[in-house]
């Protein structure tokens, strides 16, 4: 494989570990933050400096786009803040538990109204991605079922498509995340919803841990929707997830201990490595680490696998 050089991003989630910041708690992390929205971004901008990682995906709170406009005033600001260190914003996640819920066919106003301000600010802030997820799943034996079937794809679609055109008039592109649990998460969901969507306003960002969690094969996924893929979340997986998980607040830190440091699990990262290289998004590289307790150096140990697998 022809070597590459990429960008490096990864998540504010990185720095959510509450030991970075001598906290007990993540909650202590959220409240500090909140009261100290300057001195948060001024830690994570220089850790990410340090790390040698420029490019960053604002997430749910206290790495949001509320907390970069508390902290500097306005999108230029904070651009301004983070060019001034090498930086830039590479994408924002839509992970807010406020934000409208797409389940809900009657709030299509106020959802395309949230995308459309995430949209501008990400455009003023120099940045061309928004990253989205479909509802989740609800607990396998639930009664009434809910089933992912070729109705409920095609209600996505359409959300997807007037939320894809909204934000595209910003200059912004919509991108959806195969999140575990959810209704993007196998490989059939993600084949099915990007067969109903429109690709030149429906992008993916496939995330590689996900898609092993489900069962799937990251690269293959890849391979298959190479054209549409805008940004690539990199983490690893120790292999699916093999029982049920009960679908509810507490899904997210449930599905932990299946996810591991990249080079450490099952994701075959050459493989990885060569299918991004031929996505319109071969130039970012994020590096995905939930809550990592040294994100410095975590950081460079998942970009020198990144590196390697280029190589």
């Amino acid at each position: 494989m022809t070597a590459v050089t990429p960008r490096f991003a990864t998540d504010v989630v990185t720095f959510y570990h509450p030991g970075f910041w001598d906290l007990t708690s993540a909650d202590a992390v959220r409240d500090w933050a909140l009261a100290n929205p300057e001195s948060f971004w001024d830690r994570v901008m220089d850790a990410l400096a340090e790390a040698g990682v420029t490019g960053i995906e604002l997430t749910f709170a206290p790495g949001d786009i509320e907390s970069a406009l508390r902290a500097f005033g306005s999108a230029p600001a904070f651009r301004r803040e983070l060019a001034a260190r090498g930086l830039s914003v590479v994408s924002a996640f839509i992970a807010d538990s406020d934000a409208p819920d797409w389940r809900d066919g009657d709030n299509l106003p106020a959802i395309v109204a949230d995308a459309e301000r995430r949209a501008a600010f990400l455009a003023d802030v120099g940045a061309q991605l928004l990253v989205a997820g479909l509802p989740m799943r609800t607990t396998y034996g639930t009664r009434p079922p809910f089933f992912v079937d070729a109705a409920y794809m095609t209600r996505m679609a359409d959300i997807a498509h007037t939320v894809g055109e909204a934000v595209a008039q910003h200059g912004v592109k919509l991108a959806f995340h195969t999140e575990s649990n959810s209704t993007l998460w196998y490989e059939r969901d993600i084949d099915l919803f990007m067969a109903l969507t429109d690709p030149r306003y429906v992008w993916l960002c496939p995330d590689s841990c996900h898609i092993a969690l489900g069962g799937g094969d990251p690269v293959a996924v890849a391979r298959r929707h190479s054209q549409r893929i805008a940004l690539a979340h990199w983490k690893d997986a120790v292999g699916p997830i093999d029982v049920e998980l009960t679908i509810d607040d507490t899904v997210f830190t449930q599905q932990q201990p299946y996810m591991t440091e990249l080079g450490t699990g099952i994701v075959d990262w050459r493989g990885w490595a060569e299918a991004m290289s031929r996505t319109p998004g071969a130039g970012t590289v994020l590096i995905e680490l939930d809550e990592a307790a040294d994100p410095v150096a975590a950081l460079r140990a998942g970009t020198a696998v990144a590196k390697k697998a280029f190589s």
